[in-house]
């Protein structure tokens, strides 16, 4: 695990490296454009509960890095579009951010959906590890859960678990768990969405770096 090391003063920002596809530690593997065409989703139902496959499109692309004072963090910023098989019509669709601290090996991953809810999960990791998971708990702060007032009144999200794994043939999978107190269900429901994505192409360098490519490449 990475040593953690910050400099001393709170106002005292690091010289980050600007190049931030070679900073991701264990999001490195990420980045780009990919497909998953087998996903499952097993949804509540008023029946109980049933299972959905799905077709998914997700793309990650790297930001410039990001300085709290002495923090250093480096990043994808992703989107999610996810469809019913031979449909058009969104079935889900999901925008956030998956970020790496090189100085403590923690992984932060958030989570906005158009539906009033918002979720920051975090995890650790070695910066070469080929899985690692991030959680998120209702009540928590540095971690934590926040829903409108229909879902929280009748969908209470009370926690949010996901696995990612590097696959050795260069795609990865998730495997994540959201479980809900739905209103009038006297058990908690685990709704679980799981899916393998495939490359579609790679990312773009992020905006510092396509800059300097661009300076580097003009006449003089």
């Amino acid at each position: 695990m990475a040593e953690t090391k910050f400099p001393a003063h709170l106002f005292a920002e690091p010289e980050p490296d600007p190049d931030t596809l070679a900073n991701l530690g264990p999001l490195a593997a990420l980045a780009g454009t990919w497909e998953g065409t087998k996903g499952i989703d097993v949804k509540p139902t008023g029946d109980g509960g049933a299972s959905q496959a799905y077709v998914e499109r997700i793309v990650l692309e790297p930001i410039d890095p990001q300085l709290n004072g002495p923090q250093l963090l480096y990043g994808l910023r992703y989107h999610t579009h996810i469809v019913q098989p031979g449909q058009v019509e969104t079935y889900h669709d999901q925008n956030g951010y998956w970020l790496w601290e090189p100085a403590t090996g923690r992984i932060l991953h958030t989570i906005a959906i158009p539906r009033g809810q918002v979720v920051l999960a975090k995890g650790k990791a070695a910066a070469d590890a080929r899985s690692f998971s991030v959680k998120a708990r209702r009540g928590k702060t540095e971690n934590g859960i926040c829903s409108a007032a229909f879902l929280e009144e009748n969908f209470r999200t009370d926690r949010f678990d996901m696995t990612v794994t590097i696959n050795d043939d260069g795609s990865w999978s998730y495997d994540e768990v959201t479980v809900l107190k739905i209103k009038g269900v006297a058990e908690p429901f685990e709704h679980r969405d799981s899916n393998t994505l495939h490359w579609v192409k790679p990312a773009r360098r992020n905006p510092v770096m396509r800059g300097r490519r661009r300076k580097a490449a003009s006449p003089a």
